[in-house]
């Protein structure tokens, strides 16, 4: 998507440590028109897999996820990191590494929203080293349902998170931007020129 790589290019800031900051396009302050974009593509892309249900994380997958679902017009179902008092009755519990919050980190669904059958597509906002993908994609085995495909909206390929998840799981994943390189002075997108952009 060339709308998001601009985007990104103009606004993201590398923190060092493989984090690149783009809370003002996705993390903390979203621009509508292009989470919007990002979910018809996403749609388009995952239409003819027959999904019936999208499931994220929260916080920052809920928008993207919500706009596929959207364009799609299926439900969307998100993983609470913090069990709140109307969640009760069985639930699906994995943890995953937070590589930007350290430690660990519960992503939990009431069984009920995840009921066993349905055609499962999980959209996140990063791609990196895919554990927390990982971690969303065991609650789909264990809720007896079936994993259509993996989308996340950014991909830092250097940390070889689809490589793992397609050996796993065998079905499609996918990125909207492809990072191959980031540094404090250039980030580069997988389908640039071989010299990459200023940030």
């Amino acid at each position: 998507m060339q709308a998001l790589k601009d985007k990104i290019r103009a606004e993201g800031t590398y923190l060092g440590d493989g984090i690149l900051k783009i809370d003002g396009i996705l993390n903390h302050q979203m621009d509508p028109r292009l989470i919007q974009a990002m979910g018809e593509e996403i749609a388009r892309r995952y239409r003819d897999t027959g999904p019936t249900r999208i499931l994220t994380a929260e916080v920052s997958g809920i928008a993207p996820a919500l706009m596929a679902a959207l364009a799609l017009d299926i439900p969307i179902v998100y993983a609470r990191k913090h069990k709140p008092v109307t969640m009760y009755g069985p639930i699906f519990l994995e943890t995953a590494p937070s590589h930007t919050k350290g430690g660990e980190i519960n992503l939990m669904v009431a069984a009920e929203y995840l009921p066993p059958g349905e055609r499962v597509l999980i959209v996140d906002d990063f791609l990196a080293s895919g554990k927390t993908l990982f971690a969303l994609a065991r609650m789909v085995g264990e809720a007896r349902c079936t994993l259509v495909g993996i989308v996340a909206v950014v991909e830092k390929a250097f940390e070889g998170g689809r490589e793992t998840l397609e050996r796993k799981y065998g079905v499609p994943v996918d990125s909207l931007v492809t990072i191959t390189h980031l540094d404090e002075h250039h980030i580069e997108f997988a389908d640039d020129p071989p010299r990459g952009a200023e940030i």
